[in-house]
Formats: C-alpha cells, sequence, structure tokens
C-alpha cells in the first residue's frame, strides 16, 4: 500500500501560476512511473502529465508549453507546476503512483477565474 499526500493548488486568475505537490509514503518510488491526472465538473478524469522511472514524459495536448512534471526521489515528490493558467484548467488534480497496483493522493482543488 502507498499513501499519497497532496499539497498546493488554490484559486488563481488566468495566466496565474501554481505549483502542486505529492509526497510518497514509500521510499522507492523511484523505481514506478508516476503521473498528474485531474477531473472537471461532470467531467471523466484526464491524464495531465506522467514520468517514468527513467524519466521520460508524457503530457497531455493541453499541458503541453504550459505545465512541467518533475520528480525528486530523495524525497519522494511528484511536482506539477501549473503556468499559464486558464479557467478550463479548473478542476481537481490529483497524483497517481503505479505500483502493480495505482494508489491515487486525496485530489486537489485549482480554480482559474478569468
Amino acid at each position: 500500500h502507498v499513501q499519497l499526500v497532496q499539497t498546493g493548488g488554490g484559486s488563481v486568475q488566468s495566466g496565474g501560476s501554481l505549483r502542486l505537490s505529492c509526497v510518497a509514503s514509500r521510499s522507492t518510488i523511484g523505481i514506478y512511473t508516476m503521473g498528474w491526472y485531474r477531473q472537471a465538473p461532470g467531467k471523466q478524469r484526464e491524464l495531465v502529465a506522467g514520468i517514468t522511472s527513467g524519466g521520460i514524459i508524457h503530457y497531455a495536448e493541453s499541458a503541453k508549453r504550459r505545465f512541467t512534471i518533475s520528480r525528486d526521489n530523495a524525497k519522494k515528490t511528484v511536482y506539477l507546476q501549473l503556468s499559464s493558467l486558464k479557467p478550463e484548467d479548473t478542476a481537481v488534480y490529483y497524483c497517481d503512483i503505479n505500483v502493480g497496483n495505482v494508489y491515487w493522493g486525496q485530489g486537489t482543488q485549482v480554480t482559474v477565474s478569468s
């Protein structure tokens, strides 16, 4: 079992920035793929960005050139830097880790006003 605790998020105006953090309870996260998803009201949860153990990164088209995923394995943490935020980025953001089973963070609200 892995616990993921998220911090960050909040409310910003369009064009603003936020950083989300996700700390894992397991010390060996470096060998696992981690990612960030989001779910807007009335919509399905969607992948925002993922990062493999080898540092290969994938971004959803909507996140390219605006969001940056990174990880610090020593701190057992994955980050998502959100920049140039738009109202359509408003959603609950979740981190996840795939250790065979998938575990999720508790979610954090990001609200972008125009």
